[in-house]
């Protein structure tokens, strides 16, 4: 498996009924990059983690993850190849303690163990302090924390992240840049749909930008300097 990429999509078309979403994606993330995606609201960012996860209605193209191509995979034949995919609403449930939340998720058949709810505390000392407290008592950082923390324990190492810093307080938006600059010295790949350029840029190997449905610019970390009033342009920020 030496030098398969951990994600490639040629040619990727989604749709939600008749809406066409994506219009002909080709993305190439290699084993412990970090890349993001940008772009304006409705341009298809999560349209395309959607996809990737076999959310969206039909799919054509190709999604290859770790070499197995999962285009007519059912979604949790597709988790099990080691995504962990935290969606922007972060599904927590809400009627459960925050180590319930912990617990509950099934390891993948990755063959790799996924983290211990000792490990998890080590990272994320707020869940260790509200580890008895309900879902719902939980302020919406350490709901972020969880739902992140929760993918940690199955397994996954390509983890598909959507939107995880939105209406966060600065310092748990700074927590979880630790958190993912330290899962990136171990290995892990992760796709990051982010909205605050500030918090992506030093975190990312590359930039790609979206815009109804197709990729429209990619800019290289070493290219980002000369590239950030572009940026700032195409996203409106």
């Amino acid at each position: 498996m030496a030098g398969t990429p951990a994600l490639e999509i040629k040619g990727l078309e989604a749709w939600y009924g008749e809406s066409h979403v994506l219009h002909g994606v080709d993305m190439v993330v290699q084993p412990g990059e970090v890349v993001t995606l940008l772009g304006r609201n409705g341009a298809g960012r999560t349209s395309t983690l959607r996809a990737i996860m076999g959310l969206t209605g039909a799919r054509k193209g190709s999604i290859k993850v770790y070499g197995t191509e999962t285009i007519d995979m059912a979604t949790h034949r597709i988790a099990h190849l080691g995504l962990g995919y935290c969606p922007e609403e972060r599904g927590i449930f809400s009627s459960l303690s925050c180590e319930e939340n912990l617990l509950l998720p099934p390891a993948l058949k990755t063959g790799q163990a996924g983290m211990s709810v000792d490990e998890i505390y080590a990272m994320f000392p707020n869940l260790a302090e509200r580890k008895n407290s309900q879902g719902t008592r939980l302020s919406g950082g350490e709901q972020q924390m969880l739902a992140v923390a929760r993918i940690l324990r199955t397994g996954a190492k390509l983890l598909l992240l959507d939107e995880i810093t939105e209406g966060l307080a600065p310092v748990i938006v700074k927590k979880l840049g630790e958190v993912l600059r330290l899962l990136k010295t171990r290995g892990y790949t992760i796709l990051l749909i982010e909205q605050n350029f500030r918090f992506a840029a030093p975190l990312a190997d590359r930039h790609i930008v979206l815009e109804h449905g197709s990729i429209v610019a990619t800019v290289t970390k070493e290219a980002l300097p000369s590239q950030t009033e572009m940026l700032h342009q195409m996203l409106g920020v």
